[in-house]
């Protein structure tokens, strides 16, 4: 009989994010092929077989490995353009040169927004791609074989959009799908790449983009489409107040009411940013559990306001954290959203109560996990889980005069990834990726976005 390969990590301090919040100021964590074996106080237990691998982890806090739960890679390559808009302005001065989007553009774009990810420690990614313009390929394979390539864990959301500018929509005409192109499509994804399996590494959700440029029956049949195969759904929903604008003005109601209608409330079902709810939509989505990807960095960057999390964690809602897509958070980074979610919350009404260090690193990691559905699986470090977990250096200058190891790592500086673990593999060493060439990635997306924006010129 083969011996279990083991991993042994010691002399760290642990935050578990269990339902308890149990941490150790000096403890192990014992990997045993892809699942958690042991986690507690102390040494490692003694005599243990087939250890391949120990790592004192002295200065060190273990933490499970973080949750994104929103993204669009595609937008790595037009970083930095329409900086002074909101949503709607920033959506019609950019989905032109999004539809211009490609193969070979949208592998670098990929291939950027993972690195980035999993060099801040991230173990599980997703991207809700919704650009599909015609005869651009296969873009959810080469989205779904990047992930591969990076080694993450990996949900894509297929999105879609059929409403377009001759039906009231934002996106051009070119650059949407029809009714039943879209939902054969989605479900052609979700045949050749979904795995429900325990330990899957790729998964596929049903995504209609948002309520301006869905139809209404995109939506529902969308809806109908995830339930009878079993899988997630995910939108967009109440980002801006010019959306619920639009939800009253062509529907006779608001997102929420709007998104109830057409079978896109549940437990199965997470939506993006959720910034402009009221207590009715709350209570709906708590009765509900549908779950929210809260996206702090974005929201402020285009100026939607502030999301309303110490109500919907008070309510029951699943929370999870978003780094949306790098055109409206060029930083591209899932753990410094950590520390924005937690600032910008105390902004609000809650002021200092609403958000602590540890409910922020809970949003980044076991929410998140709830958000995707996969909360049995990972998102918090205990015996029988999956192996995803993280090392963050927190002995340096940066974090060295702070006392407690999950403030030093939500307050302080974005903190140095030593070692990141996915299905018990090493993805991150000492802050470098192991499967992919950064400095070959670097370039390819800045060929990849120039070439873009001389296509786009030119139309």
């Amino acid at each position: 009989m083969m011996t279990v390969r083991r991993i042994v990590i010691e002399n760290c301090s642990i935050a578990t994010v269990d339902a308890h919040d149990t941490e150790y100021a000096s403890g192990h964590v014992v990997v045993a092929g892809n699942r958690i074996e042991a986690v507690g106080a102390g040494a490692a237990p003694e005599g243990l077989e087939g250890v391949v691998r120990r790592v004192d982890a002295s200065g060190h806090l273990v933490t499970p490995g973080l949750v994104n739960t929103h993204h669009h890679f595609y937008q790595w390559i037009t970083r930095g353009l329409a900086t002074d808009h909101n949503l709607f302005d920033w959506l019609v001065a950019l989905y032109p040169i999004w539809a211009r989007i490609d193969e070979p553009m949208l592998r670098a774009a990929a291939q950027g927004s993972l690195a980035m990810m999993a060099r801040g420690g991230v173990t599980t990614a997703m991207d809700h791609h919704y650009v599909y313009p015609r005869g651009c390929g296969d873009l959810s394979g080469v989205i779904i074989r990047a992930a591969r390539e990076t080694g993450l864990r990996f949900t894509l959301a297929r999105g879609s959009m059929d409403r377009s500018e001759k039906d009231g929509g934002l996106p051009p005409d070119f650059a949407v799908e029809t009714l039943e192109g879209a939902l054969a499509a989605t479900e052609g994804t979700i045949d050749e790449h979904h795995d429900a399996s325990f330990d899957a590494m790729t998964q596929v959700a049903v995504a209609p983009c948002s309520p301006f440029s869905v139809s209404t029956e995109l939506l529902r049949q969308g809806a109908e489409l995830a339930r009878r195969k079993g899988v997630r759904l995910h939108t967009h929903g109440s980002e801006t107040v010019e959306e619920e604008k639009f939800c009253h003005e062509l529907f006779g109601m608001g997102p929420t009411d709007y998104f109830e209608s057409t079978g896109w409330l549940g437990e199965d079902v997470w939506m993006a940013h959720c910034v402009h709810m009221n207590d009715s939509d709350i209570a709906a989505f708590a009765r509900t559990r549908t779950g929210v990807a809260h996206c702090p960095s974005s929201n402020a960057r285009l100026a939607a306001g502030i999301a309303r999390i110490p109500d919907m964690l008070a309510a029951g809602v699943p929370v999870g954290l978003g780094i949306d897509g790098t055109a409206s958070n060029e930083s591209g980074e899932l753990h410094t959203e950590l520390r924005n979610a937690l600032l910008i919350n105390r902004l609000g009404p809650h002021r200092e109560a609403a958000l602590n260090a540890r409910q922020a690193l809970r949003l980044g990691t076991y929410g998140g996990a709830q958000v995707l559905g996969r909360a049995a699986q990972i998102g918090s470090l205990e015996p029988g889980k999956l192996a995803d977990l993280v090392l963050w250096k927190l002995d340096t200058l940066a974090h060295a005069s702070i006392a407690d190891p999950v403030t030093a790592l939500v307050f302080g500086a974005a903190a140095p990834v030593t070692l990141s673990l996915v299905n018990g593999e090493p993805v991150v060493e000492n802050g470098r990726l192991l499967h992919v060439d950064e400095d070959a990635v670097a370039r390819s997306t800045r060929e990849e976005a120039q070439r873009l924006a001389r296509i786009a010129a030119q139309h």
